[in-house]
Formats: structure tokens, sequence, C-alpha cells
């Protein structure tokens, strides 16, 4: 099996996992099955994607059948088929004893057990009445046999006559005279037709044992490749995270001569390391973004990846299945004592085959997850370049003013930049860039990066510029707003861009909750769930959370409504309430939700309602900004249309949170 595993691989299906049968050849170079391939696509429906690069065909490509990968595939599964078994395992002997269960009665006295059955007299005799038949000669030309069940059964029903032979081509017994229809065919006496489809059926055990234990091998190694890309994407390296950065101190070179100027520089200090400030703010959103951007990217290639894994464990799991279900029947029917029987079922067993299963290439895109993490590296560089070059301009205008000028109060003119001293506050540092901060930024040195509708725009302040002045430039409360302007214009395909897969857990549900669809769907159960005893368990209103939380990031999820009253979709803070009325969603300031009261739909917080438009929309998207402070809640259907949008600073980790209150009222959380 080692030297032909290479060679197995590659004629193998990535669909069904088993040798080509039929195979085909897409435009882009890859080959499936013809079944497999037009059932994938019969199911996708257009635009169509090949199984495996995933090229996009808006029309449904002529596929034309690989007759040289045909002859391949052929003469492979024949070597396989000839291959010695690997392993010591020997199929089960055919039992000739008649047990309890197939005991025949005398067909004489009616009360004695057969020992005997004539194939001539068709009747089955007892040790007393067959002696006739063992001490008389009348009787020495009747063919005796152990005792047969079901005599009528060996009798030609077309020609009333007794079924001596077998026929291999149409796997049937047949007598003399049928031998006028099957003169084409090469018919054997019983017995040697018996033993013949033994020895195949053996042969046939001996194989399928050896593809089981290939599928179980096979299952192993899926396992343990799905454990590895898990492990591989956790310790995969992230862009650089979010940091504070302390204002750096700052001290006068030239002590002011008045109270005045004393008043008018802390002013000015005040203003300049205000806009510092907001420079790293709007920085630190620039990197926060490019993060939750790079991370994302290695998530969905881990999701991808496992998915498929995923999928092909479960294929596997079905063959082996199936391999043993035939397995158990072959062991089964070379189990039977009754020689017409088993013909008659290892005819058709004998036409049933198993193949071996193999594994096909799934592997992480390693050139996708090596340009995110150079990526990450070229924004560092770029940062301490830009950081380094202004320093040494700073530096070189320093020094050309003979530091001999003094900082003066007015704030029509700019002022030169001071000289800190050796003592100044150590500042924390923005990922990968080394010195201390710098003053100013100037925005032709900071590199491009992010999402485009995450880019910011640094402008350079003049360092003694006005407070209304300083106003006009980007701040917090903007930023926030730009990116909810941002977020509301999107469509569903971009908000899918931030898709997360939402489960239920299980020790928060209440006990009128259902769970089921692995954790992902939610009702009303007709009988109390008897959930075992938790501190997070809601005991008063029928909720229950997600199991994750979120505190930094962009998340975004769906939800559908099978039946879309008395329910409710949000998110929570995981100190809210679990006892109570104010544990209800909306009814305290630790949780926002959109919520149908029968026909009525609104949105709540702090026990505050909003009513909103009705819809028809069975799907609602939800929209978690952590790091600009919102939440959106938006009707799917071919289009998004927002429904509601709070606008929160949020302080502690974030759940989403569900409500289900009337019988029949289903939340299904949806797949991408």
């Amino acid at each position: 099996m080692a030297e032909l595993f290479p060679l197995a691989e590659e004629l193998s299906c990535s669909i069904c996992l088993e040798p080509f049968k039929e195979p085909v050849t897409t435009p882009c170079g890859h080959n499936f099955c013809r079944s497999c391939l037009n059932e994938t696509w019969i199911v996708q429906g257009p635009p169509y994607r090949c199984p495996q690069c995933r090229t996009v065909y808006q029309l449904c490509p002529q596929l034309h059948k690989n007759t040289v990968l045909c002859a391949v595939v052929e003469q492979f599964l024949q070597a396989e088929q000839a291959r010695t078994p690997v392993d010591d395992w020997t199929p089960p002997a055919r039992s000739t004893a008649s047990s309890a269960a197939t005991q025949v009665a005398c067909d004489h006295c009616l009360k004695e057990i057969a020992v005997k059955t004539c194939l001539v007299c068709m009747a089955s005799f007892c040790q007393e009445h067959l002696r006739p038949h063992v001490d008389s000669p009348a009787f020495q030309d009747h063919p005796l046999q152990p005792p047969v069940r079901d005599l009528l059964r060996r009798k030609c029903s077309q020609h009333n006559r007794l079924r001596e032979l077998f026929c291999p081509e149409h796997g049937e017994c047949i007598c003399h005279i049928c031998l006028v229809e099957h003169k084409t065919c090469s018919p054997t006496l019983l017995s040697q037709a018996s033993a013949d489809l033994e020895d195949k059926l053996r042969h046939k055990l001996t194989i399928m044992n050896s593809h089981v234990n290939g599928a179980t091998k096979a299952l192993e190694d899926v396992r343990s490749k799905q454990k590895s890309v898990q492990e591989v994407s956790l310790c995969s390296p992230g862009s650089p995270g979010t940091h504070s950065v302390d204002q750096a101190g700052l001290e006068l070179r030239n002590p002011p001569a008045s109270a005045s100027q004393v008043l008018g520089l802390k002013d000015s200090m005040k203003r300049k390391t205000e806009q510092l400030r907001q420079e790293y703010v709007e920085m630190k959103a620039i990197i926060d973004a490019a993060e939750t951007s790079s991370t994302r990217k290695l998530k969905e290639e881990e999701k991808r990846v496992c998915g498929k894994l995923d999928t092909i464990y479960q294929v596997l799991l079905k063959k082996k299945s199936e391999m043993q279900s035939l397995k158990a029947e072959v062991e089964l029917i070379l189990a039977k004592g009754d020689e017409f029987e088993f013909l008659e079922k290892a005819a058709k067993l004998q036409g049933e085959s198993t193949k071996p299963v193999f594994i096909p290439k799934i592997d992480l895109d390693h050139d996708l997850i090596k340009g995110i993490y150079q990526g990450a590296l070229d924004l560092k560089g770029e940062l301490k370049l830009s950081l380094k070059q202004i320093q040494e301009k700073k530096a070189e205008e320093y020094r050309g003013s003979g530091n001999t000028g003094n900082l003066t109060e007015s704030t029509s003119k700019p002022t030169r930049p001071v000289k800190k001293t050796t003592q100044e506050k150590k500042t924390k540092k923005t990922p990968g860039v080394t010195g201390p901060a710098p003053n100013f930024f100037s925005p032709n040195k900071l590199p491009t990066f992010g999402a485009p509708d995450q880019l910011l725009d640094l402008k350079e302040t003049p360092p003694d510029a006005t407070p209304k002045a300083s106003a006009a430039q980007p701040n917090s409360a903007a930023l926030k707003a730009k990116m909810l302007e941002n977020f509301l214009a999107k469509s569903r395909t971009e908000l899918l861009e931030y898709f997360i897969k939402v489960i239920f857990d299980y020790n928060t549900a209440h006990n009128k909750v259902a769970l089921s669809d692995n954790y992902t769907t939610a009702s009303v159960a007709d009988v109390l769930q008897h959930y075992r005893s938790h501190p997070q368990r809601f005991t008063y209103c029928s909720q229950v959370l997600g199991l994750h939380c979120y505190k930094k990031g962009i998340h975004y999820w769906e939800v559908e409504l099978q039946k879309n009253n008395f329910c409710g979709v949000g998110v929570c803070y995981g100190s809210m309430e679990r006892q109570g009325p104010e544990s209800r969603l909306g009814r305290n300031p630790n949780s926002w939700c959109v919520e149908w009261f029968n026909n009525k739909i609104s949105a709540w917080h702090n026990n505050v309602e909003k009513t909103l438009p009705s819809t028809k929309a069975t799907r609602v998207g939800v929209l978690l900004n952590c790091d600009h402070g919102f939440v959106i809640f938006f009707a799917v259907t071919e289009k998004v249309y927002v429904m509601y949008k709070f606008k929160v600073d949020f302080t502690e980790a974030l759940y989403p949170a569900f409500w289900v209150f009337s019988a029949g009222t289903t939340l299904s959380i949806c797949s991408k």
C-alpha cells in the first residue's frame, strides 16, 4: 500500500474521497467524478465554483470525460484488487451446521426434528423416518443433504423441476429445462457454484477489512491534521495590538519671564498635549483596524480549512459505516448453512463493491498567512522609519536655530519644538516603535493601510493652533460618527466580511428554552428542560446568551426567526442580572435589543422603548463594533435595511443575547 498511496491520492476525487468514476476535468484543470461535480453544482447553483480552487464560472462549463485518467484509474484499481492484504486478518469460514433457528420439522410425522432432506422426494425426515432411505436400495440414488427449509423454493416456478444448477451470469438458480434459455451462460452445479462464491466472498471480505482499517486510519489522520491546523492558527503571529500612549513630559529650556507667560505656556502645552493625544488615538484606531482585518483573514483561512476537514471527516465516517454494514452482511451470509439461500444472497453481495478511501490534499494557504504577517512587519518597519526621519528632521531644525530662541507666548506664529530633558518620562511604545514619541506627525510619512473606509486623514496641525482650529480636526466623536456612517451604508456582502458563527451557551439557557442543532437553534420547550443549576443561568425570563463574548473588534451575525412574534435579539454585558424582571433584555442599562411583541417591533434599552416600522423580513443581522461603540440591527432580505442603531461607549465585554416567549417561536443562528 505504501508504494501505491501517492498515486492513489492523485487518482481520488476530492468530493467523494474515492478513486475517480468517469473523471471529468474543469477549465481550471482539476478532476472530479462527473456525478459528484454535477450534484455539487446542482446544490450550489450559479455562479458555479470549482470545489478545489474556488474559481468562479458564471455559466456551467461543458465537461468532457478524461479518457486517459479513466484508463489509469482502472489499472490502479486492478492493481489494488490484486494486492495482498497487509494484515493477518482471516475471514470466517462458512458454517455448515444447522442452527436452532433453522431447524426443520419432519414432513412425515410433523413432530420430530428433521436430520436430512431428500431432494428427489422433496421432503425432510427425522432419524426414524429416514431409515428407508438408508436401508432400502430403492432410495440409493436419492441425494441427501442437511435439512433444508422452504423446499418449494428449490422448485423452478416456470417448469416445476428441481433447480440444481446456478447461472453466475444472471446470479440465479435454474433447472435443467432452463438451460435452453441460458445456452450462452456457464451454469455450474450448486455445490461447485457455492464453493466458488464462498472463495470470492472470503477474498472480498479480506479486501473490505483492509478498506475499513484504511478508513479508520484516514479518520484519525483528518482529526490530527485539523488539530494541527488549529494549533498553527493560534500560534500565528498577529498584527500589532492596541497599546496606550502616555503623554511625554516636556520641559522649557528657558523659563518664562512673567506670570502671564506662565499661564500662556500652560494653556499652549495643554493644547499641544491634547492634539498629541488625539493624533495617537487616531493612529491607534487605524492600527486596530489593520489588526482586526488581518486577524479576520487568518480566522477565515482557519475556518475554510477546518470546514473542509470536517466535511471530509463526515464523508469518511459515512463510507466507513457503509463498509462495515456490507462487511457484516457478507459475514452473516457466510454463516448460513443453507446452500440455496447462500447462493441467492451471495450472488447479490458479490456485485456490491467497496473502494479504498483517501484524504485529499488540504492545507492552510501559507502564502496568504505569510503575506498577512509580512504586511504587519512592513507596517512596523515603515512606522519606525517614519518616526526616525521625523526625529532627524526636528533635530536638524533645532540645531539650525542655534539653540538660542525662546518659546514665545504668541499664538499667531508657529513655535519651535522644545528639547526634551534627559529625565523625561518613559513613554509607552507603539508596537515595533523604538525611541520616544515625536511631537508632531506628517501625513506623508505615515504608511497607508487598513480597509478604504477605515483610512483616516491625519493632517498636521500647527503647534500653536487655537482650540477653534483644532475643533475642525477629526476627534474621537467625529471618528465614531464616520465609522457609524460607513457601516450604515455597507451592503450585506461587505457586512459578511465581519461574519462570526454564534452558538448558544448551554449554561445560560432558561429551563423553558430548548437548544438543538449543535446549540444553534433555540425554541420554547413544551416541557421544562431541567438544566443543571448554574450561576449564569436565566431563571426569570426565557432567554439565552451566546457562548463567546467580544470586547474589541467588529463582529456580525445573522438570526433566522421561524415565527417572528414574541422574541428578541440583542447584546448585553456579562454582568446583566439573571433573576427578576430586570433580567429581561432591554429592561436594564446593561442590554440593547430589538424585540417582536406580536405584530409590534420595538427597540429597547434601559427600559426605554422605541417603536420601529414593521418589516416582513424573517432574518435579522447584528453588527457589533466594540472599537467605535455602536451596535446596528439590520432587516436582511435580498438587501439589508437598518432597523435601529445604538451608539454606546461600551465598558464591558458583550454577549449576543436572545429572548423567546411563545410556543412555536424559534431562533436559528445562520451560517454564512
